[in-house]
């Protein structure tokens, strides 16, 4: 089996019911637990619903799609070690990779938010992240700040 995940490793995700967008159909397996599909399904669709709502938007999926573009990260920091160091090397991401981090801090942030219910605070996290903020928008910063402190180590990434 290969290190790297080839195209035809990676699984095909049907789009989902209601907007026939595959990228909510992985943000609901993403927020699933316990195997639990139809609570993941209504809390992300009642969550996009309402972040559309309060944006004053008509198109729930154009505030999701900004949201998540807004999140995506571009680098990532690796360590490698060389000559008896550990350095932060930090690399590109392509695509697919970056779609993982976003929705993996979106969930993350929204789980880690309190005193709502799950659907309140990813419809939140989601208002957030539109607007270059939250805890997911943090991770990202975070992430390109710590790429960009550790850039004098990129010409490792080559040898």
């Amino acid at each position: 089996m290969p290190r790297k995940v080839t195209v035809s490793l990676q699984r095909t995700i049907t789009p989902d019911r209601k907007y026939q967008s595959v990228l909510v159909q992985r943000l609901i397996n993403k927020s699933m637990l316990n195997g639990k599909k139809l609570l993941a399904e209504r809390a992300v669709y009642s969550a996009l619903e309402v972040a559309a709502k309060k944006l004053n938007s008509e198109n729930p999926l154009e505030v999701f799609e900004k949201a998540l573009k807004n999140i995506a990260p571009n680098f990532e920091v690796k360590s490698r070690r060389v000559g008896g160091a550990n350095y932060q090397i930090p690399f590109p991401i392509q695509g697919h990779r970056q779609l993982h981090f976003a929705f993996s801090w979106l969930v993350q942030s929204a789980r880690a938010r309190k005193g709502m219910s799950y659907s309140q605070c990813l419809a939140q996290e989601i208002i957030d992240a539109y607007n270059d903020a939250g805890g997911a928008f943090k991770k990202k910063e975070d992430t390109h700040k710590m790429a960009e402190a550790n850039r004098a180590f990129a010409h490792f990434a080559r040898s």
